[in-house]
C-alpha cells in the first residue's frame, strides 16, 4: 500500500498478510534502487538536485523535520522531501484509488482515517486535511517520527528509519508480522529508493549562510535577465549603458524585471550577509577566503574576468557537481549551467566562500 494511511493501530491490525499494493501517483515512478546503493539520509539538502516541484515546498519539509528533531534526529528534511517525491510526485492534489481501507489523499498520501491522528492546522489557515500541503507535511514528519519511535523500541532486524519507512508504505502491521522490512516487492523498493535519494539530495555547503543562499537563489529560476535590475528586495528593471541591456538595438533592460548576474548574488545572501552590488566588489568583499576549483561547495561564488579583480565581469553561484547557477545575459533567464561551459573557461576568474 503506499504510504500514510495504513499504520494507525487499528488499521494496521487488519492488513491482509503478504499483500503489497504497488500504486504510481503523480507522475511518482518506484524507480530501482539496487541494495548496494542504499544509505541513510545525512543533513542539509542541495536543492539543485529536486525538482522544481519539490523545491516549491523544501521550507515545509524543512519545517517538519525541525519539528521532530529533539524526538526523531534520523528524520532529515531530504529524506521527508525524497518520500514526498516517492509519494505523490509532490503533487498536493493526487488520489490515489479507492480500496477498501479508503482513498489515499494529497502530497502525503494519507487515508482520511489516519490523518487525525497526526494532522493539525500547522499553517494557521483555519483549515486542514490530507489535501492541505502545508499541514501534510507536517502530519508526514510528525507520523515518521511516530514509527521510528516504534521500530527502535521494536528490536526487530532494520535501522529504524527504514522501519518507519516499510511502516509507513505497508502498514506498521506487517513490520510485526515480518519482524522487520516486509518482503513485498513495493515496500522493499520504496524503502530503498527513498533512501538513496535523500543521499543524492543531501549535502554539506560551505557554511549555513551558504546553505539559505542557494535556497534563496533557487526561488528565482526562470526570472529574466535584466542589465542593472534586481535588489535586495527582489527583481527590478534595469538600465542601458556600454552596449549592456540592449537586445537589437533596442534598450530592453529598462522594461524587463528581473536580474543580473550580481544583483543575484546578493539577493541570495542578504540580509544574512549584505554583499556589495557589482560583481568585482563581491569578490572583494569576500576575498579573504578564496577556494580552488576543486573544493567548490554549493553556495561558493565563482568568479570570471577579463583580466584582474577590476576585470571581473561576471559571478554566479556554484551549486554542485560541476553547475553553476546565475543569471547569464540580456534575453537569457536564470538558470543552471556547466561551469566549465557556462562561461568561457578562459576567463574563469576563482571563487570564493562568503560567510567564512
Amino acid at each position: 500500500m503506499k504510504a500514510g494511511r495504513l499504520a494507525t493501530a487499528a488499521i494496521a491490525a487488519t492488513l491482509v498478510p503478504g499483500i503489497a499494493f504497488a500504486l504510481v501517483l503523480g507522475g511518482a515512478v518506484a524507480g530501482e534502487a539496487k541494495p548496494d546503493e542504499v544509505a541513510g539520509a545525512v543533513g542539509g539538502v542541495n536543492l539543485a538536485m529536486m525538482p522544481a516541484a519539490g523545491r516549491a515546498y523544501a521550507d515545509d519539509y524543512e519545517k517538519s523535520a525541525n519539528a521532530v528533531n529533539g524526538k526523531c534526529p534520523e528524520i532529515t528534511w531530504a529524506l521527508l522531501a525524497a518520500q514526498g517525491m516517492q509519494e505523490s510526485g509532490f503533487n498536493p492534489n493526487a488520489k490515489g484509488p479507492k480500496t477498501q481501507y479508503g482513498r489515499a489523499l494529497g502530497i502525503a498520501q494519507f487515508l482520511s482515517t489516519t490523518y487525525p491522528t497526526y494532522g493539525e492546522d500547522s499553517d494557521g489557515d483555519h483549515h486542514t486535511g490530507p489535501m492541505d500541503p502545508e499541514d501534510a507535511i507536517m502530519a508526514q514528519g510528525r507520523m515518521m517520527c511516530s514509527l521510528v519511535q516504534r521500530a527502535k523500541k521494536s528490536g526487530y532486524s532494520g535501522r529504524p528509519i527504514e522501519l518507519a519507512l516499510a511502516g509507513y508504505n505497508a502498514g506498521w502491521g506487517n513490520v510485526q508480522k515480518y519482524n522487520g522490512v516486509p518482503p513485498f516487492r513495493e515496500t522493499t523498493n520504496y524503502v530503498a529508493v527513498i533512501t538513496a535519494t535523500a543521499k543524492k539530495w543531501s549535502t554539506k555547503v560551505g557554511s549555513a549562510s551558504s546553505s539559505a543562499a542557494v535556497r534563496r537563489a533557487y526561488t528565482q529560476l526562470g526570472e529574466p535577465y535584466s542589465y542593472g535590475g534586481g535588489t535586495p528586495k527582489g527583481p527590478s528593471t534595469g538600465s542601458c549603458s556600454d552596449g549592456h541591456g540592449y537586445r537589437g538595438g533596442t534598450c530592453v533592460a529598462a522594461r524587463t524585471k528581473g536580474w543580473d548576474c550580481s544583483s543575484l548574488t546578493q539577493y541570495a545572501y542578504w540580509p544574512d550577509l549584505q554583499l556589495p552590488r557589482v560583481a568585482s566588489d563581491q569578490y572583494k568583499a569576500t576575498a579573504g577566503h578564496t577556494v580552488s576549483r576543486d573544493e567548490l561547495k554549493p553556495g561558493d561564488l565563482v568568479f570570471w574576468s577579463y583580466g584582474g579583480v577590476e576585470g571581473i565581469y561576471h559571478v554566479a553561484i556554484y551549486h554542485g557537481q560541476g553547475k553553476i547557477l546565475h543569471a547569464p545575459r540580456t534575453g537569457k533567464n536564470v538558470g543552471f549551467a556547466e561551469l566549465d561551459t557556462g562561461m568561457p573557461k578562459s576567463q574563469y576568474f576563482g571563487a570564493t566562500r562568503p560567510g567564512k
